[in-house]
């Protein structure tokens, strides 16, 4: 008898991506290694990016998501440093850790180049310094095996590769962590109502036309939550799960956090705003709201056309805000990432919950 849980459904009635056993034997290697090699090694699986809606099986057409995978191949460039043994569950052809500061530049990457005068191609001079940090830390990250990196594109495999690597992750307990930063689908077209072939220009529902036009109707069917099945039975009860929320409206955000840490009972809910995700989040615990900031004077001004709209936010939070991060034995620079304060801070959230996790064993 076909059963009526949602989460079990999904799974039943979706394919497994082709790539999924591969990747399993990659995630089991790597935490094997990590494990033999240094027992007390942090593992986190970071996920980035956003997630299609493929609306036919040989896919042309699809739904995506904002994301360009910013904070997750930031953070996994912060985590290595911090540590840690990353996962990185990312969407394929968004950011990556280490080339991300090329692979998405305005400059075309070439711009980065010029030719020396004995015919060789080299680094431009005003570039040499920040691309050999670049290089000497992804080189110690690959000669460290520090970073894995697996692809996705579909919410589907996103959730596969999620279940499986959550599962894969449970000996290492206490030690794993779960940084949810992937901007996941929250609809899909179930797999027995997608199109096989290309949806054609004069194809409507049903296969009708529609007076001298025509119209593409999709029903889509809101993708189950699985992040509480994540927490209470993917995952090793020890572990710590880390989700976020965007939200549009300064309003909301904290009780739109406060909502999905108590309704799905993980760890923590880091909150941030549209506007202003580059330079502030919000840690919020259960009975604790903690501001995370970049201080002003060091805040990028890449981003253009929002800073009226950054300085109406300031207002309103300066007035409200509980707590800020205290910025000392960080360094504050001119255009600092917000990363470099979220990631430090989550690794001590992080090495308390093991101290706290070994002191009950």
């Amino acid at each position: 008898m076909a059963t009526e849980d949602p989460q079990a459904q999904y799974f039943e009635n979706n394919p497994a991506p082709k790539q999924l056993r591969k990747h399993e034997a990659l995630v089991r290697e790597f935490i094997e290694y990590h494990i033999s090699t240094n027992p007390e090694t942090r593992i986190v699986l970071v996920t980035s990016g956003g997630t299609t809606v493929p609306l036919e099986n040989q896919t042309v057409r699809f739904i995506d998501n904002f994301s360009a995978g910013t904070r997750g191949a930031t953070s996994a460039e912060y985590f290595v440093r911090a540590g840690y043994a990353v996962i990185f569950l990312h969407r394929e052809y968004s950011l990556l850790p280490y080339s991300r500061h090329y692979s998405h530049s305005t400059n075309c990457f070439l711009d980065f180049m010029e030719g020396s005068a004995g015919g060789d191609v080299v680094v431009r001079q005003e570039y040499q310094m920040k691309m050999k940090q670049v290089l000497e830390e992804y080189q110690y990250a690959k000669k460290n095996r520090l970073l894995l990196m697996l692809p996705y594109v579909t919410v589907n495999e996103y959730l596969f590769e999620l279940r499986s690597l959550a599962t894969l992750l449970q000996p290492v307990g206490s030690r794993a962590l779960f940084y949810l930063a992937a901007a996941v689908s929250d609809f899909f077209i179930p797999r027995d109502r997608m199109e096989e072939h290309k949806i054609q220009s004069s194809t409507v529902e049903n296969g009708k036309k529609t007076g001298n036009g025509t119209q593409l109707v999709i029903n889509l069917d809101p993708v189950p939550k699985f992040l509480s099945t994540l927490v209470h039975s993917w995952a090793s009860r020890e572990s710590m799960i880390v989700s976020f929320k965007l939200e549009t409206d300064p309003n909301l955000l904290v009780s739109k956090a406060e909502q999905a840490l108590h309704k799905y009972g993980h760890d923590l809910v880091i909150g941030n705003l549209l506007t202003t995700r580059k330079w502030e989040v919000v840690f919020v615990r259960t009975g604790e709201e903690r501001w995370v900031r970049v201080p002003k004077a060091k805040r990028s001004r890449s981003v253009s056309g929002i800073e009226e709209l950054v300085g109406r936010a300031d207002k309103k939070k300066d007035a409200a805000k509980k707590d800020e991060v205290d910025l000392s034995g960080g360094e504050v620079r001119e255009g600092m990432e917000i990363e470099s304060l979220i990631v430090p801070e989550l690794a001590a959230l992080h090495e308390q919950r093991i101290r706290d996790s070994a002191a009950k064993a």
